[in-house]
């Protein structure tokens, strides 16, 4: 699949998640080596707790959300808790692609690196630096 594959079966959550952990394989190692414990989950939508703590009232609203504390904010006091993690909304995703336009890959690309600045605690600047570096 190219990304922008135009006919067909819409891409289901593995080729997704293979876009999205192609963009982490193509990070520059010093963010690479960060990133080991943070768990990247592909989902069909966000769920209504989710959507209700961020004030969204459509599933449809939420491509990508980072769970977790960045890591300038933790301390050794965070062990015991939840691993960080990545989630990516497939629905959400789908329907932006489909309302936009934006090649899947890039979309996907944009949306995992955004995630992954705010594990960073990185600026949108920074985060659109970052997403140049990996991009074709």
């Amino acid at each position: 699949m190219n990304g922008q594959d135009a006919y067909g079966p819409a891409p289901d959550a593995e080729a997704i998640e293979g876009i999205a952990r192609d963009t982490i394989a193509r990070l520059p190692s010093t963010f690479a080596t960060h990133l080991g414990d943070v768990l990247l989950l592909v989902e069909e939508e966000a769920d209504a707790e989710t959507l209700a703590a961020l004030g969204l009232e459509h599933p449809l609203d939420l491509t990508g959300l980072y769970h977790g504390r960045p890591l300038g904010e933790k301390s050794s006091m965070d062990s015991g808790t939840m691993p960080d993690r990545i989630h990516l909304y497939r629905q959400a995703i789908l329907a932006e692609w489909a309302e936009t336009g934006v090649r899947l890959d890039d979309l996907v690309r944009h949306v995992t690196i955004h995630e992954i600045g705010h594990h960073f605690g990185l600026s949108d600047d920074d985060m659109h630096a970052l997403e140049d570096a990996v991009a074709d």
